[in-house]
């Protein structure tokens, strides 16, 4: 770990105030939304518009680096980054807001793809695996990082965007300065949805059904806040939980899946989410009982992610890995694009109020449990001993950190097979 670090802390030390920036935005605007009166439904469409422009830039950021480069596409996605973090609270308007959150969502694909590219290409067999891990590490820390920073300046002023500004312009000093090389870039092809599906269709429907929990989840968390009268320091607590269960659960969780059906853990899991959401639909104004079920909701989320690619993974050769990861993330970001917009309804006077935050995240989560369990029968279980480790992954992740953890798998299950030789 201690090697990860010297070699790479420039890197890490970037992708944290890039995600402090991005945490940032996100929750500033559910708060300074509501004070604005915008409606559930028009911040839903407003945080539904981050995932559309991030899922359009995962498409394109590759051809973008492949033809002026990592460091020109970092710095010019990075610069429209602070400028629309600059523009909506001088114009605090949903429209405009719906545009400048597709604009950073692409833009913060983009620089997560150079980013993550740079860190594997400074990775080694050896502390691949170490690298992946400490990666989602820092991101995660830095979302928590930013929810505390939300309690500096009012809301409603423009101090707090100023901040996030400044973060997303100060990671680039620590990246562009960096003695690293530029690495090569190359992607694998998606496998196509079709082949995907036949491979995995437990981790094609889990996939879609997670990107919807996860960014209605974290989306629309600081917009449910405001709505059922929680304090500022209670917004960022309650927003912190989620990421704070993330980092929490997701190691024993995934050394649970290297020993048992992996089908198993994911029923489980879903089904405890599941019960969490419900929970919190009773008691939607209890904050005690808010802060618990964002630490489980938040907690079990991330995990199943990395648990639902290492079950595809399960039944795919070494050479299908890498595209079938690609094909999984995009999987996840279509069902992100909605999450928001479907919580925010959900959530509108008419239909639940603030309860259908949580109803959202119930009902998807037990789909998935219930549907994990029906694959279970329909599939024999994969001997233990011929399935690879569960790499760590966040749902914030591109194909680029996808491969690369596909790389880990790979190598650690290669390395396995000839000890198993020697033997």
């Amino acid at each position: 770990m201690l090697q990860v670090l010297s070699s790479a802390w420039a890197l890490l030390l970037g992708v944290g105030l890039l995600m402090i920036g991005n945490g940032l935005q996100g929750s500033l605007l559910g708060v300074r939304g509501s004070l604005e009166g915008f409606t559930p439904f028009a911040l839903s469409m407003v945080m539904s518009a981050f995932f559309l422009g991030f899922l359009g830039g995962s498409r394109l950021a590759p051809v973008m680096i492949g033809r002026v480069g990592h460091v020109r596409v970092f710095a010019a996605l990075g610069s429209l980054i602070s400028a629309v973090m600059i523009v909506y609270p001088a114009l605090a308007n949903p429209y405009v807001w719906f545009i400048g959150r597709v604009i950073i969502g692409f833009c913060y694909s983009g620089v997560y793809v150079v980013a993550e590219s740079w860190l594997n290409d400074a990775a080694d067999n050896e502390n691949r695996g170490k690298a992946l891990s400490l990666y989602m590490v820092v991101m995660t820390l830095g979302m928590v990082g930013a929810q505390a920073l939300l309690l500096v300046g009012d809301p409603s002023s423009y101090l707090p965007f100023v901040i996030a500004s400044i973060a997303v312009s100060v990671s680039f000093a620590p990246i562009l300065l960096s003695i690293s090389p530029t690495p090569m870039f190359e992607t694998a092809k998606p496998m196509s949805l079709r082949d995907l599906m036949k491979a995995s269709p437990l981790g094609c429907v889990g996939m879609f059904l997670l990107g919807g929990v996860f960014s209605g989840q974290v989306g629309m968390s600081a917009v449910f806040g405001a709505n059922v009268g929680l304090s500022l320091v209670q917004i960022s607590a309650f927003v912190s939980s989620f990421y704070v269960g993330a980092i929490i659960l997701q190691f024993p969780i995934g050394w649970l899946s290297d020993r048992m059906d992996r089908r198993f853990v994911i029923v489980c899991t879903a089904a405890v989410a599941a019960v969490a959401g419900f929970v919190g639909m009773v008691e939607p104004e209890y904050y005690p009982m808010l802060l618990v079920a964002g630490f489980v909701l938040g907690g079990l989320t991330t995990p199943l992610y990395s648990l639902l690619i290492a079950h595809s993974n399960d039944f795919l050769s070494h050479e299908d890995m890498p595209a079938a990861s690609g094909g999984l993330v995009f999987i996840n970001g279509l069902g992100a694009v909605a999450g928001p917009m479907i919580t925010g309804w959900l959530m509108s006077d008419r239909m639940f109020g603030p309860a259908g935050y949580f109803l959202f995240m119930g009902v998807l989560f037990a789909a998935i449990a219930l549907y994990a369990a029906y694959r279970a029968t329909q599939r024999p279980t994969v001997d233990l001993e011929t399935t690879g480790p569960m790499a760590v992954m966040a749902p914030t992740s591109t194909a680029v950190a996808a491969e690369w953890a596909q790389e880990y798998v790979i190598e650690t299950e290669l390395e396995e097979q000839e000890t198993a030789q020697e033997a």
